[in-house]
């Protein structure tokens, strides 16, 4: 389980088992780490891409699936294919949210809401769930990296950790300066993808120094 005290670097891969298996072993081994198992990856391989990732990661493993209805079946999916944590989104019913964060306590992982295209994370989904997830994800999707001026609100990190005993990750086009403000605004965990070198998005690119980049940031997040 992830803890309150720490700032944590998640590096997330969105490719194929392939590109993973070139990358995966240059990440650092350390415990502030997390390696997410990106939503196009996992639509790509299934459970499988899950599994193949902890099969070369001893660390965290995050599973990006996005649960948007039928809850318990994907905790225990991705339960059974080794993840640490997982994502639904905030987006989704009340009732499906509040499943979710039931079934991944029952099975000791941590649960994600991510809260892509919601306006107020706090009054439009947290104090309406029966319990609060483990990590609220503040996230500006990859779509909206192309809206000039388009921004995480960091001031919901502070909003939502004055009413919930819960940490605070800060995802999407987040660059190393990104990192650094989201840190300093109280976010717990700061997402970062791997993307290709002529990929738009921002990112650590896949030909870059990773292991090298990776120390920066964890450096840059304190």
């Amino acid at each position: 389980m992830l803890d309150q005290k720490y700032r944590y670097l998640q590096l997330a891969f969105n490719s194929n088992s392939l590109i993973t298996a070139r990358l995966l072993p240059r990440i650092p081994r350390d415990p502030r780490i997390l390696i997410e198992v990106g939503t196009p990856y996992i639509k790509r391989e299934g459970e499988d891409a899950i599994r193949f990732v902890r099969g070369m990661w001893p660390g965290y493993i995050v599973a990006d699936i996005k649960t948007a209805d039928g809850a318990a079946e994907e905790v225990i999916e991705v339960v059974r294919a080794g993840a640490n944590g997982a994502t639904v989104l905030g987006s989704a019913p009340k009732e499906t949210i509040d499943l979710f964060v039931e079934e991944c306590k029952k099975y000791g992982i941590d649960s994600f809401i991510d809260m892509i295209g919601v306006n107020d994370p706090l009054r439009d989904v947290l104090m309406k769930l029966k319990a609060p997830p483990n990590v609220v994800v503040l996230h500006k999707g990859r779509d909206e990296e192309s809206t000039r001026g388009k921004v995480i609100n960091y001031v919901h990190i502070k909003r939502v950790k004055s009413k919930f005993d819960v940490l605070v990750s800060a995802a999407g086009g987040i660059d190393l300066r990104g990192a650094q403000s989201a840190s300093f605004n109280g976010a717990n965990i700061v997402t970062i993808n791997i993307v290709a070198p002529d990929d738009l998005f921002e990112g650590i690119s896949m030909d870059s120094n990773i292991d090298k980049l990776a120390f920066e940031f964890l450096k840059g997040i304190g």
